[in-house]
């Protein structure tokens, strides 16, 4: 099964994540399908960069976002592409 969770990287103290498309039994950093966006908590406020383009592909391919995933997603909708 696909999840779409968070991966930690950055230094000591100063969490950065990275969302990835992953297999549910692959540890928390090693090695995934696709990198569909960044969240960096320290930063006030909180930085995040979604691709909502391939987060809606692998939720369509049967991936299964975590919870806090799916917050982020919801608290940073797409933006709509102007004509």
């Amino acid at each position: 099964m696909l999840k779409i969770r968070l991966a930690r990287i950055g230094a000591k103290k100063k969490p950065s994540y990275r969302v990835v498309v992953i297999e549910d039994w692959r540890a928390r950093n090693s090695r995934c399908l696709e990198i569909v966006g960044q969240y960096n908590p320290v930063v006030n406020p909180a930085e995040v960069k979604l691709n909502h383009e391939r987060i809606d592909h692998w939720i369509g391919q049967g991936a299964q976002p975590t919870d806090i995933v799916k917050r982020l997603i919801k608290s940073n909708p797409a933006v709509p592409a102007s004509a």
